[in-house]
């Protein structure tokens, strides 16, 4: 199967907002402006993504209209277009990996919506080949008593009223709690047996149907019971299409940098640290990294620059100190949407794996919405 799509090579602002007709504009709770909502879910698989979809029905509504505006702008391609694509990747999801399509049939049920939608915003890197690339600095950094892993999220303002804190309790399973586009089963946290996933994206052609889709593969990564085990378990299957996933449980972290056709590590240094942006650092033979954020670079020596001499006095408030960094603005670590530049940080997140527990701070960094602390 070959799937082709237009990219906007230029990075885009104040965008003309475009009409999703047959969503109607979602509407939010009363006082729910600036607060992530937090789901908690347990059962079967459809009976998890039912509560998703029924208690996040509007925010779910608006993560499906801001793509189907996105793909509609950038991609030129309408939203019953991408819907026919998104079924394309339904046969694999059933015979691959069930449960996850049990439970996006579960969130589509809930939210009062097509299982097409749910699906296409669970596959949207793979049906618009890295276009929509979210996921930027990131950190995995190991001491004698603590696993640290951090990163700020950045993507475009508009999706932060989309965010929720989804929790999931499943049968034989670690417990999750991430924080995830609404819609979405699978994106940033950590698990009860101190395994944690950060995100960066990566701009390289290529997409492989048959590989697991980068988003499910984050689910996969939290369901597992160790770094060990999350990074074996997604080598099984690979990954759909290119992207950064580090990977870190106590025992400290491993970047994994996919493209549709292999995987190379990034391993910890001698400071049994990871740092991480929006390039390979690895060579990936015969595949070609477009770099496509000329301040990826800058963000990565300047993570590393901030985080030298802090061995002494480590702990996760230090660390999110890093993050509210503005060297470069409006590129910067803590990223604003002004200026042509197409994102901003809508969340932070901070994670000990040793204990294990995050603190997640809304917004920017360096203007803070909500804190939302995460433990078991």
């Amino acid at each position: 199967m070959v799937l082709r799509c237009t990219f906007c090579t230029a990075p885009t602002c104040n965008r003309p907002t475009l009409s999703a007709p047959y969503l109607g504009e979602p509407k939010r709770p009363s006082g729910r402006e600036t607060k992530m909502l937090h789901i908690q879910c347990s059962g079967s698989p459809y009976e998890i993504g039912h509560k998703h979809g029924r208690e996040a029905k509007h925010q779910v509504a608006g993560t499906i209209g801001f793509y189907a505006n996105l793909f509609a702008e950038t991609s030129h391609m309408s939203w019953p277009k991408v819907q026919e694509l998104a079924m394309t990747f339904e046969p694999v999801l059933r015979r691959k990996w069930p449960a996850y399509l049990e439970e996006m049939q579960g969130v589509a049920a809930g939210a009062d919506v097509e299982l097409a939608d749910i699906i296409a915003v669970n596959v949207r890197t793979e049906i618009a080949f890295g276009l929509f690339s979210d996921g930027c600095t990131a950190l995995s950094w190991r001491t004698g008593s603590a696993s640290f892993l951090a990163q700020n999220w950045d993507w475009m303002e508009e999706q932060k009223a989309h965010l929720i804190v989804l929790e999931i309790e499943q049968r034989g399973k670690p417990t999750i709690k991430m924080v995830t586009e609404a819609g979405l089963i699978g994106k940033i946290g950590l698990n009860s047996a101190g395994v944690g996933v950060c995100l960066n994206a990566i701009k390289a052609q290529g997409m492989d149907p048959t590989r697991i889709p980068c988003h499910l593969g984050l689910r996969l990564a939290l369901e597992s019971h160790s770094r060990e085990e999350a990074v074996q378990r997604l080598e099984k299957y690979g990954v759909a299409s290119a992207c950064h996933m580090l990977i870190a449980d106590a025992t400290g972290g491993v970047g994994l940098e996919w493209s549709s056709v292999e995987v190379q590590k990034v391993r910890m240094n001698g400071l049994e640290q990871v740092f991480h942006s929006n390039h390979y650092l690895a060579k990936h033979p015969g595949v070609h990294d477009t770099n496509w954020l000329p301040d990826s670079n800058f963000r990565l020596t300047r993570i590393e620059q901030l985080c030298k001499g802090l061995e002494s006095e480590l702990s996760a408030e230090a660390l999110h100190e890093c993050f509210k960094d503005e060297m470069n603005y409006p590129g910067a670590i803590c990223r604003a949407e002004v200026d042509g530049n197409s994102t901003a940080t809508l969340f932070n997140i901070v994670m000990d794996l040793q204990i294990p527990e995050a603190k997640v701070v809304l917004g920017r960094p360096v203007a803070p919405e909500e804190v939302v602390s995460l433990s078991f």
